[in-house]
């Protein structure tokens, strides 16, 4: 390493999914053979903001944030490489660089692993740079195996991109179509997180049930049979995977939560809405009643599970019996926590041409009611764990002196008075105590080897 790199510096910005966070730690190793380290945003020679373009006014946002750049970058005489990454970067590259000229490099969810090249560029030619192509080889291939530690919780992405075109998404658009990572590389890459100290990994993809992998055989694995796989590796402890699709859920994933003691009980399952009507118009190939019956047959092969869920309220054409539908849903089904959202149209998507959009007025007052259902039955779960014993994997101190903080099979934050507890220790605790975003519990003998 150069002495010229090892003064770089860098700062990566994160909005949106865990894709996202997953793609900046990424990024990050991907410039730190450049001698790239991460420091704060004032004190960075490179900063990178990593986009999600899924909620409404992201693009704003950004701007916004590009406006406070802009300053900072002047006031240290233009010394400041900033880029833009992420879903915005893939579908609003050109007018980044139009409304933003002080923006140095845009760069795709796909393009990623070219940063050096780009850095290269932009250094050589003193020019912006934007960089939206979708390659032909998986970026996943190109990414050095390198990689930070990302403590004893950590995030791997086996498949990115998604076929399914619901009405209101811009994924397809920004992410491009399903693919599946191959199952050596997937394994190779848990092993070399798990030697790096994680205890706990959880897969990632837009449509993480629909990865279906080449083995190592040849032959194409399901999900089940990878999570089977990664749950022989020695120190693994606890696997996840998010985000599922209800027309992706299985016979063979749904037995794997009886099956498999490492999965954990907890599985995020985004339905979006109780209305049949609504769900075709969203074009999400499902109705309400095949949730009903993959939620039923979940809780039928582990009866300790929860559930997780999004919700969209306010969808173009969305009636009061069409909402009264979903409340039903929610009710009849309970959910241990869920995101809500007002419908936000997305450009691109079919649904922001539609012409019955619904007033803000009335989206305001159905997410209202439907966030104080939610919110009501989230306490419940956590209310109902005060006196249970379980796992907790501690992952570093608590918010007050003298504590350690972990999480629970079900992903609550869990606090125990105690301060000598490692990162990465699985310990029985007992609930003592619930509070709306957390729990509190006291240390029992039972240890599980660090």
């Amino acid at each position: 390493m150069t002495e010229t790199a090892s003064r770089r510096t860098l700062h990566i910005t994160t909005w949106g999914c865990q894709m996202n966070v997953y793609d900046s730690g990424r990024m990050a190793d991907v410039l730190r053979p450049l001698g790239y380290q991460q420091v704060a945003t004032q004190d960075a020679d490179m900063v990178i903001l990593n986009t999600c373009h899924i909620r409404e006014r992201a693009s704003e946002k950004l701007f916004s944030e590009l406006g406070r750049l802009r300053a900072l970058k002047e006031s240290r005489g233009g010394a400041m490489m900033i880029a833009v990454a992420g879903c915005v970067a893939q579908a609003e590259g050109a007018e980044i660089l139009a409304r933003a000229p002080h923006v140095d490099l845009v760069v795709g969810s796909q393009a990623y692993h070219r940063l050096p090249e780009l850095i290269a560029e932009i250094e050589q030619k003193r020019r912006a740079v934007i960089d939206t192509d979708f390659p032909a080889a998986q970026k996943f291939d190109l990414l050095p195996e390198d990689q930070a530690s990302q403590g004893p919780i950590a995030f791997l992405a086996i498949q990115e991109g998604c076929d399914k075109f619901c009405t209101f998404c811009v994924v397809p658009y920004t992410r491009g179509a399903e693919a599946s990572r191959p199952a050596a590389a997937i394994l190779a890459e848990a092993r070399r997180l798990v030697a790096g100290g994680a205890r706990e990994i959880a897969l990632l993809g837009q449509n993480v049930n629909a990865w279906h992998g080449e083995a190592p055989d040849g032959s194409t694995w399901p999900l089940a049979r990878l999570l089977a796989e990664l749950a022989d590796i020695d120190g693994l402890a606890r696997l996840r995977y998010t985000t599922s699709h209800p027309r992706d859920m299985d016979a063979a994933l749904i037995a794997a939560h009886r099956d498999n003691p490492k999965l954990m009980p907890f599985l995020h399952l985004p339905v979006q809405s109780g209305s049949d009507a609504v769900l075709a118009r969203m074009n999400r190939r499902h109705g309400a009643d095949l949730f009903r019956r993959i939620a039923g047959e979940l809780r039928a092969a582990r009866p300790d599970i929860a559930l997780s869920s999004d919700f969209i309220v306010g969808f173009p054409g969305e009636t009061d019996a069409d909402f009264a539908a979903t409340m039903r849903l929610v009710r009849e089904t309970g959910f241990a926590l869920a995101y809500s959202f007002k419908y936000s149209r997305r450009p691109g998507t079919p649904a922001a041409d539609a012409a019955d959009q619904i007033d803000e007025a009335v989206k305001d007052a159905r997410l209202q009611e439907l966030q104080a259902v939610l919110r009501d039955q989230q306490h419940e779960f956590n209310r109902a764990q005060v006196g249970r014993s379980f796992e907790v994997l501690f992952t570093g101190s608590g918010r007050h002196p003298g504590q350690s903080a972990g999480r629970s099979p079900y992903l609550q934050p869990v606090v125990v008075d105690d301060a000598d507890i490692a990162p990465g220790t699985l310990r029985t605790v007992k609930i003592v105590q619930s509070n709306p975003n957390s729990l509190m519990a006291s240390l029992t003998q039972e240890q599980i080897a660090a």
